[in-house]
């Protein structure tokens, strides 16, 4: 934005943006205060308001009571987005690298829903007490500057004189009153419907809105993967013009652009991705050699298709990144790019932004370089696929002597990795089949076996060489970061653990953390102490700063390896293709950091998202056990005991559920909390931590996605 100005000429957004922080730096003002020191004409003084609400949202300047504006410091005002947790308490996440955010309790959240951009008041504390450390601040949400989300998604119910919404998010604690349906939507107690937040002036009145879409009833087939689609605002279509792009591509691959690059189509290049794979990011080829490997690693080559500020490249940055539902893939670019030509399937030519590296024999790479290429993937294997070979001697088959060989190194690279400082915080996965209608009919659990990590070592050296070459060469560009954890938070999480039976010394230390989740493995509790782990650390996420990642040991890490479905490789593709000169023109560094804080945002609505359609469909699963009366068994640990039962997991099914003590039959139940037990009064049986028993369900709550059992 430019403003024109005939006493002072010419000005630039950035100009006028530092001359109202130093009018604020002096003292409060208001709009027109600001105005007539800036000696602004009056017919541009939409232009100023327009900057400073664009300041505002990004917590440059805040606005307090008489819409004044201030520097945020200087009043102990905090802006970010807000996240609010299951039990109602939230955090205001810190934009500043390093700096913990701050945690607002759920009687000071005023109005503020999750993934609202919000502006706190960091509590001063009472008079003669001290102040708290940053880690353990605490505030008041004063204003909401942005709504993530105006719709909310839930259950139509109706008392004798309103009618009301029962929000699918257990965060949303308040019933939204609705205006009647009215045509043209046609609603009736019990649908599924998107309602639009219309008022809500305070906490402490229920909020009122009105109904914008019907679902369909709850339980019909596809209603609630569409909820989910809705409550978290998932872009399902794509815009006309996008797709008329992405038609307009050619389906081969042009051969002026094939002589143009690296001609690697005679190697033998292999895929191994999940069996229902479809777009093919990455593809690998390892050779050994006298002295150790030489490594390829090809990545689809989307920026020579998706050009900067195309339509193609305006929706694939608005939705950030591809999102995987348990019954479908809502993908960031049309199908036609990321099911097709992008796609490095087997047998047909590609196009790709190679990694080119020599490793020797202690796994140190001597060299590195980078080029784009055009390859012809020679086979496509699935992860059991290269299980299986793995399993067994090569016998002198090619395919299976260059998955042996991609193992040697992958193997050497991770155990280097992990030597390192690298946490192994891999947790197992749960995919669930689903028949024609989408019910769940087996659940299935997904080891992080070797056949995945091979693929994971090749693409972390792949992330890490990138990384580096655009450190050292300070080219503008995304970087994949996981600050230190808050020393507080740790020793938190170390209180925890000791209550679980496992000791620690000083997690600040890494070695320390280290030997903890080695003593973890095989262990009942070892889930459940993982998880609250990770809730002590911080959140990956994007940056333009190359502060390192702290989960994996690595001072230089980026995302590099996926651009199909992640915004952040494509935007790093250009970047190294700028290094490299293959273009004028890279990222725009003065765009960097909002697009971080966007994909940041989309992609943790995705990991929401994601896990949300898992869970439903697993309680589903077991809704049905209860309704079919079957009486199935399941293998269950306890990970814990109260007053009122036992809580429970399922390993194979990697869920959680209470036991409660009035279920417990045959006895009077005593507990004893200090030794992690349920004593029987008269037959002395013992139920304590880490027992194995069988279990079957005995109630699922689908509303408050829990899920209670018996023991068998």
């Amino acid at each position: 934005m430019r403003i024109q100005n005939p006493e002072r000429g010419e000005r630039k957004a950035d100009s006028l943006k530092q001359d109202i922080l130093r009018l604020l730096a002096k003292r409060p003002l208001d709009k027109a205060e600001i105005s007539d020191a800036l000696k602004l004409d009056p017919s541009l003084r939409s232009k100023l308001l327009g900057l400073m609400r664009d300041m505002e949202i990004a917590g440059e300047i805040a606005r307090i009571r008489k819409d004044r504006y201030i520097i945020p410091k200087e009043a102990d005002l905090f802006t970010g987005i807000i996240q609010v947790h299951a039990s109602g308490g939230a955090h205001v996440l810190n934009e500043a690298a390093g700096e913990p955010d701050l945690y607002i309790s759920a009687e000071n959240s005023f109005t503020a829903m999750h993934g609202d951009r919000v502006v706190a008041r960091i509590d001063a504390g009472r008079p003669g007490f001290r102040e708290p450390s940053p880690a353990r601040r605490e505030g008041r949400v004063i204003r909401i500057l942005t709504r993530a989300n105006e719709t909310i998604v839930g259950t139509l119910q109706k008392s004798k004189n309103f009618f009301y919404l029962v929000a699918d998010d257990p965060r949303f604690v308040h019933n939204l009153y609705l205006q009647p349906p009215a045509l043209p939507v046609v609603a009736h107690v019990g649908d599924k419907v998107v309602a639009h937040l219309d008022s809500w002036p305070s906490r402490h009145v229920n909020p009122e809105g009105h109904i914008i879409e019907v679902l369909g009833k709850v339980g019909d087939p596809g209603v609630d993967m569409l909820s989910i689609i809705r409550k978290h605002n998932l872009p399902v279509a794509f815009p006309a013009d996008v797709l008329r792009d992405a038609e307009s591509v050619l389906p081969e691959v042009e051969a002026g652009e094939a002589a143009r690059r690296v001609d690697l189509r005679n190697k033998f290049i292999f895929t191994i991705d999940p069996d229902d794979a479809k777009d093919f990011d990455d593809a690998i080829d390892v050779e050994r050699t006298g002295e150790g490997w030489k490594l390829g690693i090809h990545i689809a080559d989307v920026s020579h298709y998706v050009k900067p500020k195309s339509g193609l490249d305006r929706e694939a940055k608005v939705r950030g990144n591809s999102v995987y539902l348990v019954d479908r893939v809502i993908p960031m670019l049309p199908e036609a790019l990321s099911n097709g030509i992008c796609s490095l399937k087997p047998g047909v030519d590609r196009l790709a932004f190679s990694v080119f590296a020599e490793v020797d024999r202690h796994g140190k790479v001597h060299s590195v370089r980078f080029a784009k290429s055009v390859i012809r993937s020679q086979v496509r294997l699935t992860y059991k696929q290269a299980f299986e070979i793995l399993n067994l001697p090569p016998r002198g088959d090619t395919l299976a002597e260059r998955v042996h060989t991609a193992w040697e190194l992958a193997s050497l690279l991770r155990k280097k990795r992990f030597a390192a400082g690298s946490l192994d915080l891999d947790f197992p996965e749960l995919k669930v089949w689903l028949d024609a209608d989408g019910k769940p009919v087996r659940l299935e659990r997904v080891e992080n076996d070797i056949s995945h990590q091979l693929i994971e070592e090749m693409m972390l050296l792949a992330n890490e060489l990138v990384g580096r070459e655009l450190k050292l060469k300070r080219q503008p560009a995304l970087y994949r970061i996981h600050e230190k954890p808050d020393p507080e938070k740790l020793q938190e999480f170390r209180e925890f653990a000791s209550g679980q039976g496992v000791r620690a010394g000083d997690l600040t230390n890494r070695e320390e953390l280290k030997k903890l989740l080695s003593g973890l493995r095989g262990q009942p509790h070892e889930s459940a102490v993982k998880v609250a782990l990770l809730k002590s650390l911080k959140r990956a996420r994007y940056s333009p700063e190359p502060v390192g990642h702290y989960g994996l040991a690595k001072a230089d890490y980026t995302h590099f390896t996926s651009p199909i479905r992640r915004y952040s490789d494509l935007i790093v593709h250009r970047a190294l293709e700028r290094q490299l000169g293959l273009t004028k023109s890279g990222p725009d560094s003065q765009a960097l950091g909002a697009i971080a804080e966007h994909i940041s945002t989309t992609e943790r609505t995705a990991a929401d998202a994601e896990r949300e359609s898992v869970r439903l469909k697993k309680l589903e699963f077991f809704q049905l056990q209860v309704a079919r009366r079957t009486g199935q068994g399941f293998r269950a640990v306890i990970m814990d005991v109260r007053n009122f039962g036992m809580f429970i997991e399922l390993p194979e099914f990697l869920l959680g559920g209470l036991v409660h003590i009035s279920s417990l039959a045959g006895d009077f139940f005593v507990p004893d909390l200090a030794k992690g037990r349920l004593v029987g009064r008269k037959t002395k049986k013992v139920y304590r931590v880490g027992d194995v028993i069988e279990v079957v369900v005995a109630r699922v709550d689908m509303f408050k996605q829990q899920v209670d059992f018996a023991v068998a």
